[in-house]
């Protein structure tokens, strides 16, 4: 008998959640229907399937039934979980299912029992379990082959790093390799940066890193991820086999955080601020309130330091319970290829994560590295290269909205170092820009996102000329 993949997991899941329309998982029975195979190694693969979908999903129970030749029917445990006390049951198809028979078994029962809110989650036909975005798709996809021959705009990395400085320094580390790395100056310099004591920081291999540290240290049960946001958090969560929520922002909302669209009963919450693709920047405020007593709260600040002074910024608050904080230094930094990033976090939280790593986890070159970063020189750097990217920003705004008559929009007030954009047909564009040396990174692997969006790197003002004026000769009639 295999174990049920997370992947297949998290599917029954969203099929759940699509049709369940906010209501709370812990008030809900799901009745996990199978066809009845006579073979017990398959029904055993159902059992374990439902186990784990409690386990992750936090439902008030997940029951089993067969369509046929297995004990109990549907009616026989529809009638169990009425006489446990269960009001809201979810009929869950594990497989498509021949036939009416299955619906009108289910609404036949329904009708007979009104005092139970019956809902039946369509069948899983014509839909694979790997269907949806590609979660490990990422802009460095774009120009893997050649991007030498191209004008990158899919990766989110500040052009002209590292400075020539920080390069010199991280040469010197090249001196001492046949030592063991010693992070002690560098997360005491990090700890400094943001006013707290050294047990809260944890230095890591990027942020990267972070993520399938929390997703395996942390004991929770019900993570929910905001997208649209970097979608390594969650592979990292199903990966390590938990059933992962999606809370979807709208663009009608201009891709806002409404922390009323997040369970109240999730133990776990992954946002990004400033958000990757979004460039929206939520207030501090409206992420703190998110906090409960027993949720982790994580929020990404990856691109903050592309945030003029900041603002927004929950690095380095104590107040907050369960918040967790993950910066990189790989972005405004261009050390992409080192990976260097860190963890601010309450000590026992920093303590489950170190458990979770192995030994040495950060180079000596990439400790270097992040002693300069965070040097009084770095953050001066990066605060001026902040208010470059801002001005630069705003110019390809401009220009883009030029577009409007061809349907190009721009989500926004942008605060990250990077657009997201609508563009009619933008794989086809993707394809005609990539033909005269401009790429751009793909928007649809993104959850919440379809196949019209792009997302832009800023660049210099010539390097964004240049793209609108393509952009634009390519969407003229």
């Amino acid at each position: 008998m295999q174990t049920p993949s997370p992947a297949l997991l998290a599917a029954l899941a969203r099929r759940l959640d699509d049709v369940l329309d906010g209501a709370a998982r812990a008030e809900v029975t799901v009745l996990l229907v199978g066809d009845g195979a006579a073979d017990p190694l398959a029904r055993a693969e159902l059992a374990a399937c439902a186990r784990l979908l409690w386990d992750h999903g936090g439902y008030e129970e997940v029951a089993l039934a067969f369509g046929a030749g297995a004990a109990p029917t549907i009616a026989s445990a529809l009638d169990r979980a009425r006489t446990l006390g269960a009001r809201h049951i979810a009929v869950l198809p594990y497989e498509p299912l021949a036939g009416e028979e299955f619906g009108e078994r289910v609404a036949a029962w329904a009708a007979a029992h009104p005092e139970v809110t019956v809902t039946r989650v369509p069948d899983s036909a014509g839909v694979a379990v790997g269907d949806g975005p590609d979660l490990r798709h990422h802009g460095d996809a774009e120009v893997r082959d050649d991007g030498e021959k191209l004008t990158d705009l899919a990766v989110n990395v500040r052009t002209g790093t590292p400075p020539v400085w920080l390069r010199e320094r991280i040469g010197t580390a090249l001196e001492g390799l046949a030592a063991y790395p010693d992070g002690r100056a560098a997360r005491a310099a990090v700890a400094r940066l943001h006013g707290v004591p050294v047990e809260r920081v944890l230095l890591t291999a990027g942020a990267a890193e972070a993520f399938v540290l929390l997703a395996r240290a942390l004991r929770v049960r019900r993570p929910v991820v905001v997208h649209p946001q970097f979608t390594e958090p969650e592979a990292a969560l199903e990966d390590a086999g938990h059933v992962v929520r999606r809370v979807l922002l709208r663009e009608e909302d201009g891709f806002r955080l409404d922390p009323s669209l997040v369970p109240e009963d999730a133990d776990l919450v992954v946002v990004g601020n400033p958000t990757n693709p979004t460039s929206v920047l939520h207030p501090a405020g409206v992420l703190a309130a998110l906090a409960r007593p027993g949720r982790v709260l994580v929020v990404d600040e990856a691109f903050m330091d592309a945030v003029p002074g900041e603002r927004e910024a929950l690095a380095g608050r104590t107040d907050v319970p369960g918040l967790v904080v993950l910066r990189s230094l790989t972005k405004t930094w261009g050390l992409a290829g080192l990976r260097i990033g860190y963890v601010v976090a309450a000590p026992e939280i920093v303590a489950e994560l170190e458990r979770a790593q192995p030994l040495w986890p950060v180079s000596s070159p990439a400790l270097v590295a992040a002693l300069g970063c965070v040097s009084d020189r770095g953050v001066a750097e990066a605060g001026a290269a902040a208010l470059a990217v801002a001005g630069d920003r705003e110019h390809l705004v401009g220009r883009l909205r030029e577009l409007a008559g061809f349907g190009v929009s721009v989500v926004g007030p942008a605060e990250g170092p990077f657009l997201l954009v609508r563009v009619p047909g933008a794989a086809a564009v993707r394809g005609a820009l990539r033909e005269v040396g401009i790429a751009v990174r793909r928007g649809d692997t993104f959850p919440g996102l379809g196949e019209d969006w792009i997302r832009v790197a800023v660049r210099d003002r010539a390097t964004s000329d240049t793209l609108v004026s393509e952009l634009g000769r390519i969407l003229a009639p």
